[in-house]
């Protein structure tokens, strides 16, 4: 089966259980669908989690706090009269 089968066979069941359960179920279908390929693929070693969160914090630390800028002088005359 190839990747564009496996999409039709997808938005054929997703169609089919929004008809047969409605939509927030048919949407629950579609997580617990995720969730156990997501599953499985940890589990068959084609994700790797110890990567994945070294990625993630790698992206966190790269980030610099934003730049500060110095407050303009304060003049001894009121702007306002």
């Amino acid at each position: 089966m190839n990747p564009k089968h496996f999409a039709a066979l997808l938005g054929f069941a997703s169609v089919a259980a929004w008809i047969a359960f409605g939509f927030g179920n048919a949407l629950l279908c579609l997580l617990g669908a995720a969730v156990f390929y997501a599953a499985a693929a940890v589990a068959q070693g084609e994700i790797d989690l110890a990567h994945l969160q070294d990625r993630i914090q790698g992206a966190r630390d790269t980030s610099s706090p934003p730049p500060t800028y110095p407050s303009p002088p304060r003049s001894s005359t009121p702007r306002v009269r």
